[in-house]
Protein backbone atom coordinates (compact mmCIF):
# COMPACT_ATOMS: atom_id res chain seq x y z
CA UNK A 1 0.00 0.00 0.00
CA UNK A 2 1.09 3.87 -0.82
CA UNK A 3 2.35 5.66 1.98
CA UNK A 4 -0.05 8.56 2.77
CA UNK A 5 2.02 11.26 1.36
CA UNK A 6 2.03 9.21 -1.79
CA UNK A 7 -1.41 8.93 -1.75
CA UNK A 8 -2.27 12.28 -1.54
CA UNK A 9 0.14 13.21 -4.45
CA UNK A 10 -2.05 10.12 -6.84
CA UNK A 11 -5.18 11.95 -5.67
CA UNK A 12 -4.22 15.38 -6.53
CA UNK A 13 -2.61 14.11 -10.21
CA UNK A 14 0.81 14.83 -9.59
CA UNK A 15 2.63 13.84 -12.80
CA UNK A 16 5.99 12.32 -11.20
CA UNK A 17 3.67 10.39 -8.61
CA UNK A 18 1.65 8.67 -11.47
CA UNK A 19 4.73 8.07 -14.08
CA UNK A 20 6.23 6.28 -11.17
CA UNK A 21 2.83 4.29 -10.55
CA UNK A 22 2.26 3.88 -14.09
CA UNK A 23 6.39 1.99 -14.73
CA UNK A 24 5.94 -0.16 -11.48
CA UNK A 25 2.69 -1.50 -12.86
CA UNK A 26 4.19 -1.97 -16.72
CA UNK A 27 6.81 -3.73 -14.82
CA UNK A 28 4.85 -6.00 -12.94
CA UNK A 29 2.49 -6.80 -15.96
CA UNK A 30 -0.80 -5.23 -14.52
CA UNK A 31 -2.38 -4.10 -17.14
CA UNK A 32 -6.11 -4.27 -15.57
CA UNK A 33 -4.51 -1.89 -13.03
CA UNK A 34 -3.11 0.35 -15.64
CA UNK A 35 -6.20 0.79 -17.34
CA UNK A 36 -7.51 1.71 -14.22
CA UNK A 37 -5.01 4.20 -14.00
CA UNK A 38 -5.45 5.90 -17.46
CA UNK A 39 -9.04 5.92 -16.31
CA UNK A 40 -8.37 8.14 -13.48
CA UNK A 41 -6.25 10.41 -15.40
CA UNK A 42 -8.96 11.05 -17.68
CA UNK A 43 -11.41 11.52 -14.76
CA UNK A 44 -9.07 14.32 -13.02
CA UNK A 45 -10.10 17.27 -13.21
CA UNK A 46 -13.22 16.44 -14.47
CA UNK A 47 -17.09 17.89 -12.73
CA UNK A 48 -17.55 15.56 -9.95
CA UNK A 49 -14.50 14.18 -9.56
CA UNK A 50 -13.72 13.13 -6.20
CA UNK A 51 -9.88 13.13 -6.20
CA UNK A 52 -9.71 16.49 -4.79
CA UNK A 53 -12.09 16.29 -1.67
CA UNK A 54 -10.55 12.57 -1.42
CA UNK A 55 -6.96 15.01 -1.46
CA UNK A 56 -8.58 16.92 1.09
CA UNK A 57 -9.52 14.37 3.48
CA UNK A 58 -6.52 12.05 3.23
CA UNK A 59 -4.06 15.80 3.76
CA UNK A 60 -5.78 15.85 7.67
CA UNK A 61 -4.00 12.47 8.38
CA UNK A 62 -0.58 13.54 6.36
CA UNK A 63 0.49 14.82 9.77
CA UNK A 64 3.78 13.82 11.56
CA UNK A 65 1.31 12.18 14.55
CA UNK A 66 0.15 9.60 12.38
CA UNK A 67 3.61 8.63 10.44
CA UNK A 68 3.61 5.70 13.21
CA UNK A 69 -0.21 4.73 12.43
CA UNK A 70 -0.16 4.49 8.46
CA UNK A 71 3.69 2.72 8.26
CA UNK A 72 4.10 1.12 5.44
CA UNK A 73 8.09 0.45 5.46
CA UNK A 74 7.59 -2.83 7.32
CA UNK A 75 9.50 -2.03 10.37
CA UNK A 76 6.41 -2.20 12.31
CA UNK A 77 3.42 -4.86 12.64
CA UNK A 78 0.28 -3.02 11.43
CA UNK A 79 -3.15 -4.09 13.10
CA UNK A 80 -6.06 -5.16 10.68
CA UNK A 81 -9.82 -5.46 11.88
CA UNK A 82 -9.80 -8.53 9.77
CA UNK A 83 -8.29 -10.13 12.82
CA UNK A 84 -10.85 -10.17 14.97
CA UNK A 85 -11.52 -14.25 15.25
CA UNK A 86 -8.07 -14.11 17.69
CA UNK A 87 -8.26 -13.12 21.29
CA UNK A 88 -6.98 -9.83 21.75
CA UNK A 89 -7.32 -6.85 23.37
CA UNK A 90 -6.51 -3.26 20.94
CA UNK A 91 -6.56 0.05 22.54
CA UNK A 92 -6.62 2.84 19.80
CA UNK A 93 -5.63 6.38 20.95
CA UNK A 94 -5.86 9.09 18.84
CA UNK A 95 -4.37 12.38 19.36
CA UNK A 96 -7.70 14.58 19.59
CA UNK A 97 -6.71 17.50 21.11
CA UNK A 98 -4.28 18.48 17.99
CA UNK A 99 -5.85 16.85 15.40
CA UNK A 100 -9.70 16.41 15.95
CA UNK A 101 -10.79 16.57 12.43
CA UNK A 102 -8.84 13.74 11.49
CA UNK A 103 -9.82 11.85 14.83
CA UNK A 104 -13.16 11.85 14.51
CA UNK A 105 -12.42 10.56 10.49
CA UNK A 106 -10.14 7.65 11.72
CA UNK A 107 -13.01 6.85 14.37
CA UNK A 108 -15.43 6.53 11.79
CA UNK A 109 -13.88 4.59 9.93
CA UNK A 110 -12.43 2.08 12.48
CA UNK A 111 -16.19 1.45 13.76
CA UNK A 112 -17.07 1.08 9.52
CA UNK A 113 -14.41 -1.68 9.48
CA UNK A 114 -15.40 -3.55 12.68
CA UNK A 115 -19.33 -3.68 11.76
CA UNK A 116 -18.06 -4.91 8.25
CA UNK A 117 -15.56 -7.03 9.65
CA UNK A 118 -17.35 -8.65 12.28
CA UNK A 119 -19.99 -9.55 10.35
CA UNK A 120 -18.25 -11.75 7.94
CA UNK A 121 -16.31 -13.70 10.26
CA UNK A 122 -15.96 -17.26 9.81
CA UNK A 123 -15.56 -18.00 13.79
CA UNK A 124 -18.14 -16.39 15.79
CA UNK A 125 -17.39 -18.08 18.57
CA UNK A 126 -15.74 -15.53 20.32
CA UNK A 127 -17.35 -12.09 21.42
CA UNK A 128 -16.31 -9.21 19.46
CA UNK A 129 -16.73 -5.29 21.24
CA UNK A 130 -15.51 -2.43 20.54
CA UNK A 131 -16.31 0.70 22.50
CA UNK A 132 -15.87 4.06 21.33
CA UNK A 133 -15.41 6.52 24.20
CA UNK A 134 -16.30 9.61 21.81
CA UNK A 135 -18.60 8.56 19.10
CA UNK A 136 -19.28 12.37 18.26
CA UNK A 137 -20.02 12.73 14.31
CA UNK A 138 -19.18 8.67 13.75
CA UNK A 139 -22.95 7.36 13.35
CA UNK A 140 -24.47 7.52 9.68
CA UNK A 141 -27.50 5.73 8.81
CA UNK A 142 -25.23 3.11 7.26
CA UNK A 143 -22.98 2.67 10.67
CA UNK A 144 -26.14 2.24 11.99
CA UNK A 145 -27.36 -0.89 10.13
CA UNK A 146 -23.88 -2.43 10.87
CA UNK A 147 -24.37 -1.67 14.15
CA UNK A 148 -27.96 -3.70 13.97
CA UNK A 149 -26.46 -6.65 12.22
CA UNK A 150 -23.68 -7.18 15.27
CA UNK A 151 -26.36 -8.45 17.29
CA UNK A 152 -26.53 -11.82 15.01
CA UNK A 153 -22.37 -12.04 14.66
CA UNK A 154 -21.85 -12.47 18.28
CA UNK A 155 -20.51 -8.78 18.52
CA UNK A 156 -21.16 -5.26 19.58
CA UNK A 157 -20.19 -1.82 19.84
CA UNK A 158 -20.53 0.73 22.66
CA UNK A 159 -21.19 4.26 21.90
CA UNK A 160 -21.01 6.96 24.18
CA UNK A 161 -22.28 10.49 23.32
CA UNK A 162 -22.18 13.52 25.47
CA UNK A 163 -25.80 14.38 24.45
CA UNK A 164 -27.76 13.17 21.49
CA UNK A 165 -27.38 16.59 19.59
CA UNK A 166 -24.18 15.04 18.80
CA UNK A 167 -25.87 12.78 15.94
CA UNK A 168 -28.07 14.20 12.95
CA UNK A 169 -31.58 14.88 13.80
CA UNK A 170 -32.56 12.50 11.55
CA UNK A 171 -31.26 9.43 13.18
CA UNK A 172 -31.85 9.92 16.88
CA UNK A 173 -34.67 7.01 16.47
CA UNK A 174 -32.56 4.76 14.75
CA UNK A 175 -29.77 5.26 16.76
CA UNK A 176 -31.85 4.29 20.38
CA UNK A 177 -33.71 1.78 17.98
CA UNK A 178 -30.54 -0.23 16.62
CA UNK A 179 -28.80 -0.72 20.51
CA UNK A 180 -30.12 -3.06 22.61
CA UNK A 181 -28.38 -1.76 25.66
CA UNK A 182 -29.61 2.04 26.80
CA UNK A 183 -27.72 4.25 29.34
CA UNK A 184 -29.11 7.82 30.56
CA UNK A 185 -26.42 9.15 33.27
CA UNK A 186 -27.13 11.58 35.59
CA UNK A 187 -27.17 15.21 34.22
CA UNK A 188 -28.61 14.78 30.91
CA UNK A 189 -31.21 17.38 29.79
CA UNK A 190 -34.74 17.11 29.23
CA UNK A 191 -34.41 17.05 25.79
CA UNK A 192 -32.26 13.81 25.90
CA UNK A 193 -34.42 12.84 28.63
CA UNK A 194 -37.39 12.85 26.33
CA UNK A 195 -35.70 10.50 23.81
CA UNK A 196 -34.94 7.74 26.23
CA UNK A 197 -38.23 7.98 27.94
CA UNK A 198 -40.23 7.65 23.99
CA UNK A 199 -37.77 4.52 23.49
CA UNK A 200 -38.12 2.99 27.59
CA UNK A 201 -42.17 2.72 26.69
CA UNK A 202 -44.63 3.01 29.00
CA UNK A 203 -45.83 -0.25 31.46
CA UNK A 204 -49.46 -0.20 33.15
CA UNK A 205 -49.55 0.46 36.88
CA UNK A 206 -51.81 0.34 39.52
CA UNK A 207 -53.27 4.11 41.45
CA UNK A 208 -55.46 4.11 44.59
CA UNK A 209 -57.64 7.52 44.82
CA UNK A 210 -59.46 8.32 47.74
CA UNK A 211 -61.60 10.55 47.88
CA UNK A 212 -63.42 11.70 51.15
CA UNK A 213 -67.47 13.40 51.39
CA UNK A 214 -69.55 14.92 54.25
CA UNK A 215 -72.25 12.25 55.60
CA UNK A 216 -75.14 13.81 55.73
CA UNK A 217 -77.19 11.74 58.08
CA UNK A 218 -81.42 11.28 57.80
CA UNK A 219 -82.20 10.57 61.51
CA UNK A 220 -82.05 13.22 63.85
CA UNK A 221 -80.33 10.59 66.81
CA UNK A 222 -77.48 10.56 64.05
CA UNK A 223 -77.61 14.23 63.24
CA UNK A 224 -77.47 14.92 67.03
CA UNK A 225 -74.06 12.79 67.32
CA UNK A 226 -72.79 13.94 64.55
CA UNK A 227 -73.28 17.54 65.76
CA UNK A 228 -71.85 16.78 68.78
CA UNK A 229 -68.60 15.14 66.70
CA UNK A 230 -67.91 17.95 65.20
CA UNK A 231 -68.20 20.24 67.86
CA UNK A 232 -65.76 18.19 69.95
CA UNK A 233 -62.98 17.20 66.88
CA UNK A 234 -63.87 20.70 64.64
CA UNK A 235 -64.26 18.33 62.03
CA UNK A 236 -67.58 17.01 59.69
CA UNK A 237 -68.02 13.11 59.88
CA UNK A 238 -66.71 11.90 56.51
CA UNK A 239 -66.15 8.93 54.70
CA UNK A 240 -63.36 7.10 52.60
CA UNK A 241 -64.26 6.42 48.77
CA UNK A 242 -61.31 4.51 47.27
CA UNK A 243 -61.07 4.04 43.57
CA UNK A 244 -58.72 1.25 42.66
CA UNK A 245 -57.87 1.83 38.76
CA UNK A 246 -54.87 0.52 36.02
CA UNK A 247 -53.09 3.64 33.97
CA UNK A 248 -50.44 4.02 31.47
CA UNK A 249 -47.84 5.55 32.41
CA UNK A 250 -44.06 5.82 30.98
CA UNK A 251 -41.31 3.76 32.91
CA UNK A 252 -39.50 6.89 33.02
CA UNK A 253 -40.59 10.27 32.73
CA UNK A 254 -37.74 12.75 30.82
CA UNK A 255 -38.23 15.28 34.05
CA UNK A 256 -37.30 12.60 36.48
CA UNK A 257 -34.46 11.21 33.75
CA UNK A 258 -32.86 15.05 33.86
CA UNK A 259 -33.95 15.85 37.56
CA UNK A 260 -34.10 12.76 39.86
CA UNK A 261 -31.04 10.30 38.79
CA UNK A 262 -28.76 11.35 41.37
CA UNK A 263 -24.63 11.93 40.79
CA UNK A 264 -22.93 8.89 40.45
CA UNK A 265 -26.29 7.34 39.00
CA UNK A 266 -27.37 6.32 35.96
CA UNK A 267 -30.60 4.51 34.44
CA UNK A 268 -29.57 1.34 32.70
CA UNK A 269 -32.05 -1.22 30.30
CA UNK A 270 -30.70 -4.45 29.18
CA UNK A 271 -31.73 -6.97 25.92
CA UNK A 272 -29.89 -10.26 25.33
CA UNK A 273 -29.58 -11.21 21.94
CA UNK A 274 -32.15 -13.63 21.94
CA UNK A 275 -34.85 -10.77 22.90
CA UNK A 276 -35.00 -11.06 26.37
CA UNK A 277 -35.29 -7.15 28.47
CA UNK A 278 -34.96 -5.57 31.78
CA UNK A 279 -37.04 -2.88 32.64
CA UNK A 280 -35.02 0.68 33.43
CA UNK A 281 -33.29 0.58 36.40
CA UNK A 282 -31.34 2.86 38.67
CA UNK A 283 -28.12 1.54 39.25
CA UNK A 284 -24.96 2.87 41.48
CA UNK A 285 -21.77 3.49 39.35
CA UNK A 286 -19.99 3.69 42.48
CA UNK A 287 -20.40 0.25 44.13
Amino acid sequence: LPAVPELRELLDGSPAAVAALRERLDAEGQHAMRRELDARERQSGAPGDPGRALSDRVALLDRPAFAGFFDTTGRTRPFSLRTLEHPLRVCIELPERGHAEASRMLARLILAQFTANAAVRSDRSLFACLVLDDATRTLTAETLRGVQRLRSANAGAVLTLRTLDDVPEALHTALLGAVGCRMAFSGITTWDGKRFAEAWGTEWVETRDVTQRTVFADQPLTRAIHAFRKLVTGKAVTTDAVTVRKVERERWSASELAHSVPAGHAVLSLRTVSGEHAPPLLVDLRS
